[in-house]
């Protein structure tokens, strides 16, 4: 089949290893759409998405539109007589004048194996849901969120020590070769898999409120809750005044106490079940560093209450 011309349409990193992998394999990338560039870091300086900065070092259009539901933006959208579609995190809405514009439609990279985890954080809440199992689905976009028919799968296992940043990699290298694969088999060869009813889960995005921690839970969950989080944005607790992020820990299931409260000069602390020892932190405005570096500079001592 001759190469498809194809509008991409998305933002992160997990999307951006998907567009060098349609333009490496010879696609027509015709246009790029990502979200506007935004400032951020610590100096607030406007940057450009990871995509954005990939279409511009590939030579391809780019587009930024902060909406794409007024007549405008569509008719823009249906100029560019696209063969098909690829999105990946976009972050925009697709109205159905765009859905039905390419003429194979369009073809979502999503996270995990729909109808589980249908939204905005799949990756991190199947961590923090303790799954054992997640991975990628293409799928035929509809008007509703992440209902479409599903049209190739891949799994993968989720490590017992894995936290979200590993797991986006791996998952961002599996869309990259199912998307290649569901567009050398168009038009024709792939058949669409209506989403069952039953098993459907939604991953609401994460909020600022919960990435704070609650020592009334079990460290297990503790455990899985820091995994889902790390990287970013980072579960955190407050002590001496300060906010500490923790990036990973340990399960002391030995040791038990009032929750929040340290149960020795180590910073192990106790759970709502057992207790958990950080073992990777970042203080505010420093680097990420193991927790013993962190004490020889920072002491917390035994019965330090955290909150």
């Amino acid at each position: 089949m001759a190469a498809l011309r194809i509008v991409f349409m998305g933002t992160p990193a997990f999307a951006a290893l998907a567009l060098k992998a349609l333009v490496d394999a010879g696609h027509d990338v015709i246009a790029v759409y990502s979200q506007p560039p935004r400032p951020k870091g610590r100096g607030m300086d406007t940057q450009k998405s990871p995509v954005h900065l990939l279409a511009e070092e590939q030579g391809i259009a780019v587009r930024t539109p902060v909406s794409l539901r007024n007549a405008d933006e569509i008719a823009t959208f249906q100029a560019l007589n696209a063969d098909v579609a690829v999105v990946a995190a976009y972050g925009l809405i697709l109205p159905k004048g765009v859905l039905d514009a390419p003429r194979y439609g369009c073809l979502n990279i999503h996270a995990s194996l729909l109808p589980r985890w249908r939204g905005a954080a799949p990756i991190q809440r199947a961590i923090m849901a303790g799954d054992k199992e997640t991975g990628v689905t293409i799928m035929h976009m509809e008007e509703r969120l992440d209902t479409g028919p599903t049209l190739l799968k891949g799994s993968m296992p989720i490590g017992q020590d894995m936290n979200a940043g590993a797991l986006h990699d791996a998952l961002a290298e599996i869309g990259a070769r199912l998307i290649c694969t569901a567009l050398d088999q168009l038009p024709g060869g792939l058949k669409p898999v209506p989403q069952p009813a039953e098993g459907v889960t939604y991953a609401a995005k994460i909020t600022k409120e919960e990435c704070r921690i609650d020592w009334r839970r079990s460290a297990a969950e503790l455990d899985r809750h820091i995994r889902g989080l790390s990287p970013t944005p980072g579960a955190y607790i407050q002590i001496q005044g300060e906010r500490l992020t923790i990036l990973a820990a340990e399960i002391v299931p030995s040791q038990s106490g009032t929750p929040g409260t340290t149960l020795d000069d180590r910073l192990t602390i106790a759970c709502g079940e057992s207790a958990l020892r950080p073992t990777l932190v970042k203080r505010a405005g420093k680097r990420a560093m193991s927790t013993d570096e962190m004490l020889r500079g920072f002491a917390v001592p035994k019965g330090t209450a955290l909150s």
